[in-house]
């Protein structure tokens, strides 16, 4: 369902004359500046890891990602491209050592997104049995994932729920984290707190965007924001779900539900070409959860300067640390959805505005891209902060000898096939 650009003008006008708020979106926007991040979070966000960590890189045989990647190009757009771009980076960055006798961490380059639908959509089937024979071959060729059973070691796993390798959450949380990872960090876009598919100790990062196509659709920020609230995207997953309940949980059928008439509500299953520069026109932007808590739209906000509306219960957020989620965006429990129209109109003019200004705060864009090339204080970067801040490894990471902590056997049998 589209609405015209002229209706939903018209809708944000009623809301500014109805909450009296004096050329919201026109006068303030043109002049809109930059506010810093104050306090921690700015100083994690401005911090440089080069000089505080050393990273060994496997070298794996190319069937473990450059073949795959050369069988199915796709790989570099999609939103789990995180794990081609860290390997890229790194073979470049200079934190990467040589010599894997001075190394704090050990990275190993799989890429166990990359097996696509005709759709482009992964399938993680295989990625278990590629991720456990990548470590059977680091485990035989060099000694040190045998000193500390890769507590020292961080794979890079984006799937929708990390390393537990599964689409869908029942099935994943059956699953649980491949054995083999118990002791790893993750790199990982799936947070949630007390699920079985967050490890202790992850790095949560965003999902990957491409930058290009992003700076593409830039339209100048003096542009009015002439829609109140902005969604495209699935409301019922009807090919998985007949009935639309357990998809999203619920919440976004109930987006759906109770707002599909609202005139302050610009929302579609349609995407059309003018997506990006649409959520530039926008004061806010839904990011419900869907199969998994995270969107992409979590990283198009920011990029656009459009305050995320995070609908998605016990989420972990990427940088959290360093990006302060609570003062740029507005959270929202999935049981209040029906409420979602009096909850944001009853933000204070000053609060938006203030969100706003964090928004357009470059160097918190910046952390939710992966570039090419990499750019100071990028996600490249934070990923190393993350790394940099769990540094010096406690001395209980390294094994007695002939201790074993990982069970090689345990998980499903056909995570224990050959590769």
């Amino acid at each position: 369902m589209m609405r015209s650009r002229g209706f939903a003008v018209h809708s944000f006008v009623f809301w500014v004359l109805l909450m009296g708020v004096p050329a919201l979106g026109q006068e303030q926007q043109k002049h809109l500046q930059s506010e810093r991040i104050s306090g921690s979070a700015g100083d994690v966000l401005e911090d440089d890891p080069v000089g505080r960590l050393k990273v060994f890189i496997y070298e794996l045989p190319s069937k473990y990602n450059k073949k795959i990647l050369a069988k199915d190009p796709r790989c570099l757009t999609h939103m789990f491209a995180t794990e081609i771009f860290m390997h890229r980076f790194l073979l470049s960055s200079p934190v990467r050592t040589l010599n894997p006798e001075e190394a704090d961490w050990f990275y190993t380059p799989v890429y166990t997104t990359c097996d696509l639908t005709p759709n482009g959509l992964p399938l993680p089937f295989k990625s278990p049995r590629m991720m456990r024979s990548a470590i059977q071959y680091i485990s035989t060729n060099w000694p040190y994932w045998n000193r500390t059973e890769g507590a020292d070691h961080f794979f890079v796993v984006p799937h929708d729920f990390g390393a537990c390798f599964h689409y869908q959450e029942e099935k994943a949380i059956e699953r649980g984290i491949l054995p083999l990872l118990q002791r790893a960090t993750l790199v990982q876009t799936f947070g949630q707190r007390y699920h079985v598919c967050l490890k202790e100790g992850s790095i949560t990062v965003p999902p990957y965007a491409p930058p290009q196509k992003m700076q593409a659709h830039l339209i100048p920020p003096s542009t009015p924001r002439s829609i109140f609230v902005y969604f495209r995207g699935l409301f019922y997953d009807v090919g998985n779900d007949p009935e639309g309940g357990y998809y999203a949980r619920g919440a976004r059928a109930s987006v759906w539900e109770n707002f599909k008439d609202n005139p302050l509500f610009d929302i579609s299953t349609e995407h059309p070409a003018t997506y990006y520069e649409d959520m530039q026109r926008a004061v806010f932007c839904l990011c419900p959860l869907g199969w998994a808590p995270w969107s992409p739209r979590l990283v198009e906000g920011v990029i656009f300067g459009c305050i995320p509306v995070i609908i998605a219960d016990d989420i972990v957020l990427p940088f959290a640390d360093a990006i302060p989620w609570e003062e740029i965006g507005v959270f929202v429990e999935e049981k209040d959805v029906p409420r979602l129209d009096s909850i944001l109109t009853s933000i204070p003019p000053e609060v938006i505005l203030r969100k706003q200004r964090l928004l357009a705060n470059p160097a918190m864009k910046q952390a939710m891209l992966f570039p090419q090339p990499a750019q100071p204080g990028d996600a490249f970067h934070q990923i190393l902060n993350g790394l940099a801040r769990k540094l010096p490894h406690d001395s209980g990471v390294y094994l007695k000898q002939n201790q074993k902590l990982l069970n090689w056997t345990a998980g499903p049998v056909g995570d224990l096939k050959p590769w």
